[in-house]
């Protein structure tokens, strides 16, 4: 069965940070609107939406002002889902595809929904000569968090490795380095893999410059 383009009462699902297609992230609900859009989502096999704050706060206070959020996301499908006690669940999210939002608003219960457009599925691209250290740095990262026998239910990085494709290596940049959260919307919302990982390239090289030889 085809994804569809489009959703319609999409429920979302706010954060302080971005998830980017094909990445894991794991979360703790123990919120009453949440608690009851993870059991809809998982009793259906339907997605939810992460989108990334940009005023407000993850969890309702009294007084605080209401979300307001950055208009592309990540649908989010449940990989894992435990509940160790009652009023709490542990679940771990995969990401899929890109959405836009078309308009939002929200429940009577502090659920946001939202009418998402999905924006397009992202070509692989084959990484030019130039941009060839981004990969071979995190291929040497996954390598010695594998030498440090990180578990795997806890790897940060999802198999397989597409280290040959610029839009995923660019994304597991993006997950790990410290960058703003509107600098990561921004770099999701980016219709050019290789785009995002020349300017992922950027950042690492300004993190750790290469030494001038001497004249």
């Amino acid at each position: 069965m085809s994804t569809p383009r489009a959703y319609a009462n999409l429920p979302l699902f706010p954060l302080e940070t971005v998830l980017f297609p094909g990445g894991l992230l794991p979360l703790r609900i123990f919120e009453v609107r949440y608690l009851h859009m993870v059991e809809q989502c998982r009793k259906a096999g339907t997605p939810f939406g992460i989108v990334s704050l940009l005023k407000g706060s993850e969890v309702r206070r009294p007084g605080v002002e209401s979300e307001t959020f950055l208009p592309v996301g990540t649908l989010a499908r449940i990989t894992h889902f435990d509940a160790p006690q009652p009023g709490l669940m542990e679940i771990d999210c995969l990401g899929g595809e890109r959405f836009r939002i078309q308009s939002s608003r929200q429940l009577a219960h502090g659920q946001w929904v939202a009418d998402v457009e999905l924006l397009d599925d992202e070509v692989a691209t084959p990484i030019p000569s130039d941009l060839a250290h981004a990969s071979k740095t995190l291929g040497q990262l996954v390598q010695t968090l594998r030498e440090q026998h990180v578990a795997e239910d806890r790897f940060p990085i999802l198999p397989p490795l597409q280290l040959d494709d610029c839009g995923w290596v660019a994304n597991r940049w993006c997950e790990m380095l410290p960058l703003s959260v509107q600098l990561k919307h921004n770099l999701l919302a980016l219709d050019s893999p290789l785009v995002r990982l020349e300017l992922v390239a950027d950042v690492l090289v300004k993190a750790h410059p290469t030494p001038q030889r001497p004249e």
